[in-house]
């Protein structure tokens, strides 16, 4: 009888697999892994060898996964992070698990871990994991303590606690916003940063706010497309163009001077908004304290974004 273990493919080449299924980057998977891109490309051909077929389709500039690859994702990732769990815990001593706190890549990279310093400097004792992904994960099959989600009220369990809506304006860098917010028709001279993320709502699509702004049949001078927000958020401030920037994201780059939010009547408003949600799987004291500081933290964004005004622009 075969033993099932040798059909196992190479645990570093399916852990590459797994970064650049997280990520649809090899170049950020490298970085999470502390190797060279090369290094981690070696790792996916080395899978695709063993198991016979491809697990990812290899575009200009971009990756997609096979069908293959979705199937190996979705087996493989959590099993991943499971066997994390126990290898920290036992190397650990024993010490209490983590808490695990799981968001999209935008909220986590613009929101939510320029924060944690704060939280870790009050409360040293206590460790923290956070499991970004735009993929909604089963909290409790995968030992999430809490979920920050982007949803309707009428889709998140019961329980769940808003944390804050979304609003919705233009912003480019100070250099782009002087030209590109003196009129509405001088917006269309820009490169407009768009967010390519299959399940973006409209109201984070250009082709939706410029008809919603009177505009529907405007061509802007170009488009560039992004598939993670916290991305399109630096090729704004790098003066690439223009993105829809959600308020709330980011405030310290309005705050600092790094983004310009356009100057209109009202940000635009949507019936989405972002929501914690916790497993209740059990009573962990650190998690309430996680869940108290992130709370506290989300009223200081409330009363940040109700600073935000833009006034309302000038005539052409």
């Amino acid at each position: 009888m075969s033993n099932p273990l040798l059909k196992l493919p190479p645990l570093d080449a399916l852990r590459g697999f797994i970064a650049v299924a997280r990520r649809m980057s090899i170049t950020q998977a490298a970085n999470d892994l502390c190797l060279t891109q090369s290094a981690v490309s070696r790792q996916i051909l080395a899978l695709e060898k063993y198991l016979g077929t491809p697990v990812l389709v290899r575009k200009h500039r971009a990756i997609a996964l096979t069908e293959v690859g979705e199937r190996l994702m979705v087996l493989a990732s959590p099993w991943m992070d499971r066997l994390s769990e126990f290898t920290e815990s036992v190397r650990n001593n024993g010490h209490a698990r983590p808490i695990t706190i799981t968001a999209s890549f935008g909220v986590t990279a613009l929101w939510l871990l320029p924060k944690l310093a704060a939280f870790q400097d009050a409360n040293p004792n206590i460790d923290v994991r956070v499991a970004a992904n735009n993929r909604i994960f089963d909290l409790k099959q995968e030992g999430i303590d809490l979920a920050i989600r982007y949803a309707r009220e009428a889709d998140v369990p019961s329980g769940a606690i808003k944390l804050f809506g979304e609003r919705v304006a233009p912003i480019a860098s100070k250099a782009v916003a002087a030209r590109a917010f003196k009129h509405p028709d001088a917006l269309l001279k820009e490169v407009l940063l768009e967010y390519d993320e299959p399940h973006a709502r409209p109201w984070l699509r250009w082709t939706e706010w410029l008809a919603a702004s009177g505009m529907a049949d405007a061509k802007p001078k170009a488009y560039l497309h992004c598939n993670q927000y916290n991305q399109l958020v630096q090729l704004a401030i790098d003066g690439h163009g223009v993105a829809l920037g959600r308020i709330a994201l980011v405030l310290p780059m309005l705050a600092d001077g790094r983004l310009v939010a356009m100057p209109i009547d009202k940000a635009g408003e949507s019936d989405y908004a972002y929501w914690l949600i916790e497993t209740q799987a059990d009573a962990r004291p650190e998690v309430a304290i996680f869940r108290k500081w992130l709370i506290s933290e989300v009223r200081h964004t409330i009363k940040q974004m109700e600073s935000v005004q833009p006034a309302k622009l000038g005539a052409r």
